[in-house]
């Protein structure tokens, strides 16, 4: 894009102390010197000179869900390390099918952000030889962190648990339909009709399948496993637990990286929540889990199914939270589609232990290992979401109910679907109820901070708009190949 673009380096600001409301220490978003980033970016290039590498593209996810991104040649990593890529602040703004509206605060075609690729993140592109990516954080000018950046908002709710002495370890399930090419007004159509889950569909597509891996695995991710899903054509992977905002980083990089190895196999994908209208769609599960010395706190302790009370009051404050969580965790209009009972998708707000149909789901792993693997997953939310809004809003929500000490109400079991009516409470059903929620969250609009709050309520609020007379046919042929 180019209105209100600058390509030329920024203002020689200063380095020091951003000027932001940050809910945790400055120092969490502050820029390294600028002569660090310049001399760490120069080892960088080296390395990715040796692979070939020719440009790099650093990516950011705007609050629609939508990855964008800015490209440099290899040659002009270090004057991007030090100054930063110039793109505009409307983004923030845009909704997903690239029309903008407009917020409090940001909004226009005025003013100008610098994007700095994370250089400790930067890897070679597997399926795109000669390529790299790098995820991007955003400056302003004079080098304090823009109030809009999602992954210095997940940043700050990382450090904001470091406080507290609190790690987390975070994954995001990826999940994709793929069809073979055609045009984006076309119905999908499957280059495999197997059965769900059947080996059937790995043998038909064990070149791609296998290729998938493979890309994954020379970027240096810890796949678990990958799978046929539900629905036709539809596909799942699952990689190791990391740090939250390297699990959202990742989640971005397996879904290009899976982009991109479909398209060399004349296939293209769809991450979006729902593919086929009262079909089922892709989630984007997010797991997690609380950790203090080492210590996995979801296990060992005196509380349900082994939880210590910091990890019950912090998934209370999750599962409290979760129908304003909607609007940062399903942020398409078309995940309401997704988001219906009886299909394993979270519409109710309840946890219980292995229970597929409640919004929260404790997972405990197998014996032996629980001191490991012990997690719980938001199965609520979707691919349509940024990660670093909905990782940083879990984190927010989850110190939160810590902090007040609370405890979590009575698990249920089975389908709350078939429970007394009014027994279990059902998560907004809409965009709009959703909304409502997320306009009542004092602790979610204290987290993000009034720009990004804002922002993000206005592209939730247009799209709304957008889509409120449409049938789930036109929504779902609008949104299929955006995400």
């Amino acid at each position: 894009m180019t209105p209100g673009t600058a390509t030329g380096p920024s203002t020689p600001g200063t380095d020091g102390p951003p000027g932001t409301a940050a809910a945790a220490p400055i120092a969490a978003v502050a820029l390294p010197p600028r002569a660090e980033r310049a001399e760490r970016a120069e080892e960088v290039a080296d390395r990715l000179r040796t692979g070939a590498v020719e440009a790099i593209a650093v990516t950011w996810v705007d609050n629609a869900g939508i990855t964008r991104v800015k490209a440099v040649p290899l040659g002009g990593l270090t004057h991007a390390a030090q100054w930063g890529i110039g793109t505009a602040p409307c983004f923030d703004v845009f909704l997903a099918d690239d029309a903008i509206t407009t917020s409090p605060i940001i909004g226009g075609p005025t003013g100008d952000l610098r994007l700095y690729p994370d250089l400790e993140r930067t890897v070679p592109l597997a399926a795109q030889p000669g390529w790299a990516w790098a995820p991007g954080n955003r400056y302003t000018q004079a080098g304090t962190p823009h109030p809009g950046c999602q992954r210095l908002f997940a940043r700050r709710m990382e450090a904001a648990a470091a406080e507290r002495g609190l790690s987390l370890k975070a994954g995001i399930e990826v999940e994709w339909t793929v069809a073979l090419a055609g045009s984006p007004q076309e119905e999908p159509r499957y280059p495999t009709y197997g059965p769900a889950y059947g080996m059937h569909r790995l043998t038909d597509l064990s070149d791609y399948l296998r290729d998938v891996l493979g890309a994954l695995g020379r970027q240096g991710l810890g796949v678990l496993q990958i799978h046929p899903e539900y629905s036709q054509g539809q596909f799942e992977v699952s990689v190791a637990a990391e740090g939250p905002i390297a699990a959202a980083d990742t989640s971005v990089l397996v879904r290009h990286t899976v982009r991109a190895v479909s398209a060399r196999h004349g296939l293209r994908v769809s991450f979006a929540p729902v593919v086929e209208a009262g079909g089922v769609g892709n989630g984007g599960h997010l797991h997690l889990s609380l950790w203090r010395d080492g210590r996995n706190l979801g296990h060992g302790g005196p509380g349900p199914h082994g939880l210590t009370a910091e990890a019950e009051g912090f998934l209370a404050g999750v599962l409290d939270a979760l129908p304003e969580l909607l609007v940062l965790g399903c942020s398409s209009p078309a995940g309401y589609l997704r988001l219906v009972p009886s299909h394993w998708a979270g519409a109710y707000q309840c946890w219980g232990l292995e229970n597929r149909e409640a919004a929260l789901r404790l997972v405990t792993g197998s014996t032996g290992e629980r001191a490991a693997a012990a997690n719980a997953e938001v199965k609520c939310f979707d691919a349509s979401a940024n990660p670093y809004l909905a990782v940083g809003g879990v984190i927010a929500a989850g110190l939160a109910g810590l902090d007040q000490r609370r405890a979590l109400p009575p698990e249920f079991t089975g389908d709350p679907a078939a429970a007394e009516p009014g027994t279990v409470p059902r998560l907004p059903a809409s965009p709009a109820e959703a909304i409502a929620a997320y306009e009542r969250s004092g602790v979610l609009r204290e987290a993000l901070g009034e720009p990004l709050y804002q922002a993000v309520l206005a592209v939730r609020r247009a799209e709304e708009e957008q889509y409120a007379a449409v049938t789930p046919e036109e929504l779902v042929a609008a949104t299929r190949w955006r995400y």
